[in-house]
């Protein structure tokens, strides 16, 4: 087989042919002969009031699916599944409050969920089994309609649950970035620049590397102290690594540079698109000035040097370009950072090798965006204790909610209007990006502390953790609660919330 795909290169196929049809052999995956899609899968008549019919005409946003190759670097070009062509996907841009008609084809052989993160949505058009939202069918599609909102910074991306597949979902292409326009954004800035992190060529490791890698001091050490003095575990199970790594689909050193100007204000909105890891980022020489997380403005913006998001995460920060030079905006992860994850800052009229300058110990806080004042009382108090039970040498960690993954659980039930706060404790030595799908929460206490103001739809505790994030059950519908890493998701991290 070698030597036969050697010889059609050798006849005259580029590499990018040559790759693609490794892909569509390898990985079963299919080009449609003609661009229409062979099946449609449309609304049920039922639920015609929460989402109104399709407007006829063309849709406002189109979604393509299919299988796509990503010159990651100069001699490395990635074979994935990915949006319109392209890994991430067009930056889509919408108006707060104006219906949009969107279309999704999918050109590949499995089933696709294509879930609006961060929106307050209705369940068939956001995009997880779990709420039985629309599945587009394979070679087939699906077309809806629902309405924009909040606005600020979110994004679209697969919601299949991959598993042990490090071939599908998130581990994938599938995502794009999403921005909500409100209509009344001072525009405070000079240029724009919108960034999202992701890792490629997945493989699974032994736990104890990733252990390692975590480390540092445990949040709430009697937490710790209980968890570990449990000798009945078996040893951690398999975690996932990856050998490279990009920001918008192009490793460290490939690609254009972020060009500046010396006394400009640059907006980034950044989103860490990965499947399973937390990052950091640095420039040196600059800081980040805060003013959204989530999309959601903070009530104190505030300085750091550094940035951290958990998977799914975004934020948005001004940069002052004052320090002409060539940098690289990267992870201070070494390794991470040699196998792509950075990107190049050029000012005008400046040249030369990229610079990077370690930028010492974290600042990041979410409390430094926070107000110090307790949240109001919740309704209801929901306890969310967070286990893990080891899966043991080539095996995977099963996770669990009060004791169950999720497969063993039942939803828990909540009433519309009514305020609920989640009291998480992380009885594991992992990092989780906690995601409600569907609604925003307010962040009531983290790192020890009661606070207030800071609205998000993921939140990263750390581990031996406690955190509180309160929400107002305002969406009716089967919402779905989970891990935002991939590998703990897939592998019982999830529960279901029910409308009464």
């Amino acid at each position: 087989m070698k030597a036969q795909m050697k010889k059609r290169v050798d006849d005259g196929w580029s590499r990018r042919q040559f790759l693609l049809a490794g892909a569509l052999a390898g990985g079963g995956l299919v080009l449609p002969a003609s661009a229409s899609a062979k099946d449609s899968m449309q609304m049920s008549a039922g639920s015609a009031t929460a989402t109104p019919p399709i407007k006829s005409g063309p849709a406002e946003v189109s979604l393509r699916i299919s299988p796509v190759l990503v010159d990651v670097a100069k001699d490395k070009t990635i074979s994935t599944i990915g949006y319109n062509g392209q890994v991430p996907g067009p930056v889509i841009r919408l108006r707060e409050g104006k219906t949009v008609s969107v279309q999704i084809f999918n050109e590949t052989d499995t089933p696709e969920l294509v879930h609006w993160h961060g929106q307050f949505v209705p369940t068939e058009v956001d995009g997880a089994s779990e709420e039985k939202s629309i599945v587009v069918p394979p070679h087939g599609q699906a077309s809806y309609q629902f309405t924009p909102k909040p606005s600020g910074m979110r994004w679209v991306h697969t919601h299949v649950i991959a598993g042990s597949n490090l071939n599908s979902g998130l581990y994938t292409g599938q995502f794009a970035m999403v921005y909500v326009e409100a209509g009344n954004d001072p525009g405070n800035y000079d240029q724009e620049v919108f960034l999202a992190t992701h890792e490629f060529e997945p493989f699974l490791s032994s736990g104890e590397m990733e252990e390692e890698e975590e480390g540092g001091e445990p949040e709430d050490p009697a937490v710790a102290a209980e968890v570990r003095a449990d000798n009945t575990q078996k040893p951690n199970g398999w975690e996932v690594g990856y050998e490279t790594f990009t920001i918008n689909g192009r490793s460290l050193g490939f690609g254009d540079p972020i060009r500046v100007k010396e006394g400009q204000r640059a907006m980034f909105r950044i989103l860490n698109a990965s499947a399973t890891e937390t990052i950091q980022l640095a420039l040196p020489g600059h800081e980040f000035y805060v003013v959204a997380l989530d999309g959601n403005p903070v009530p104190r913006p505030n300085k750091v040097k550094m940035l951290q998001l958990g998977a799914a995460e975004r934020v948005d920060a001004v940069v002052e370009m004052n320090h002409p030079g060539v940098w690289i905006l990267g992870t201070p992860m070494d390794e991470d950072r040699n196998r792509g994850m950075g990107i190049v800052v050029e000012y005008a009229g400046r040249k030369g090798k990229a610079q990077w300058h370690p930028p010492g110990k974290s600042d990041w806080n979410y409390l430094l965006f926070a107000e110090s004042k307790p949240a109001v009382a919740p309704d209801e108090v929901i306890p969310m204790e967070i286990g893990k039970i080891n899966g043991g040498k080539g095996g995977f960690n099963i996770w669990t909610v009060n004791g169950k993954p999720y497969e063993e659980s039942e939803p828990i039930k909540i009433q519309e209007g009514r305020r609920y706060r989640l009291a998480f404790v992380n009885r594991s030595d992992d990092m989780h990006p906690l995601h409600l799908l569907r609604h925003n929460f307010e962040i009531t206490k983290i790192h020890g502390k009661e606070t207030s103001g800071i609205s998000k739809d993921t939140v990263l505790a750390q581990g031996f953790s406690r955190v509180e994030v309160d929400f107002v059950a305002n969406n009716p519908g089967t919402t779905l609660f989970h891990c935002h890493q991939n590998l703990h998701m897939d592998f019982g991290f999830m529960r279901l919330f029910e409308y009464a």
